[in-house]
């Protein structure tokens, strides 16, 4: 059996979350009414859901899919679109030493999902004072501390 990743979220409202998931993953191979659970071929990735205490200040600053071209966030973006769920896109940015183009998109609990593909590794991080690794809208217009979810300085 070949390796995998886990992720259990504690969501807020199983319901939105599956919705969303649903979109972003496709159906789940497991829902109860206290329990959801999503397995992606691709990647491959089983992610949990179950109700409970979302903590607005945790330690995840975020999820990521690295994806080997160009051509291939465009496809995960425009799909995800075509679901009805609203994406960030960001071109050539400079982030966490390298130079990837990728777009970002949310789930109901401000859990926040990068697609992405690294065009080439630099030496310096993107601007110093900025924060790494979240979409430019929230850069500029942080959010308050119950609304973060966590956003860290750099991944």
């Amino acid at each position: 059996m070949a390796s995998s990743v886990h992720i259990s979220l504690n969501v807020s409202s199983l319901d939105r979350s599956v919705d969303f998931y649903r979109r972003f993953f496709g159906e789940p191979k497991k829902l109860k009414a206290d329990y959801a659970k999503f397995v992606a071929d691709e990647p491959e990735i089983h992610l949990a859901l179950q109700p409970g205490e979302v903590r607005g200040s945790g330690a995840v600053s975020h999820f990521g899919i690295r994806v080997d071209s160009t051509e291939q966030v465009r496809r995960w973006k425009g799909s995800l679109e075509g679901r009805g769920l609203p994406t960030t896109e960001e071109k050539a940015e400079a982030c966490c030493y390298a130079l990837q183009e990728k777009f970002w998109v949310s789930d109901p609990d401000g859990n926040r999902w990068e697609v992405y593909t690294v065009l080439e590794d630099i030496e310096q991080k993107a601007d110093a004072g900025m924060t790494c690794c979240q979409p430019k809208t929230e850069a500029a217009n942080p959010r308050s501390e119950e609304e973060s979810h966590g956003v860290a300085a750099c991944c």
